[in-house]
């Protein structure tokens, strides 16, 4: 069953997708998945293809941006913004809880210079708490703007 958590219009995050996730994304005019789990990182986690060949087959264009525990790079970072910048339409990212998928948007919107309390509060709605990066949103939006 679909846990899509709308951080803001035409913004969602998810917990680990399945393929007949793809058709309530349909649903909600996704045109952009970006998964944001590596394969394997726990045992019966459907694979990042299974699902890119789900959203493709519905039309979807299809991004996968891994982030691990180890944490956010600037690659990862560029990434996501090069991936939201592109996307024509709604944009649902995922991983494991929908928390990485959250903080790499949190951070993607402050290096493209979004004011850090709009990104928080967009992210508390939907239930994430962005505090793991919040230093990093901050100094990237003040890079951006400075």
């Amino acid at each position: 069953m679909s846990d899509f958590r709308q951080i803001e219009d035409g913004m969602f995050a998810s917990p680990q997708l399945v393929a007949s996730d793809i058709a309530e994304a349909t649903r909600l005019g996704v045109k952009l998945v970006i998964c944001n789990r590596p394969d394997d990182e726990e045992a019966g986690q459907p694979p990042c293809a299974e699902i890119e060949a789900a959203a493709r087959a519905a039309g979807m264009e299809f991004r996968s941006i891994p982030v691990t525990g180890g944490g956010f790079a600037a690659p990862q970072v560029d990434a996501m913004v090069d991936a939201l910048a592109g996307a024509e339409g709604p944009v649902l990212a995922y991983c494991r809880s929908g928390t990485r998928s959250t903080l790499l948007w949190s951070l993607a919107q402050a290096s493209m210079g979004r004011d850090p309390a709009e990104i928080v509060e967009a992210a508390l709605r939907a239930g994430y708490d962005i505090t793991p990066v919040r230093p990093a949103v901050e100094m990237l939006a003040a890079r951006a703007t400075g």
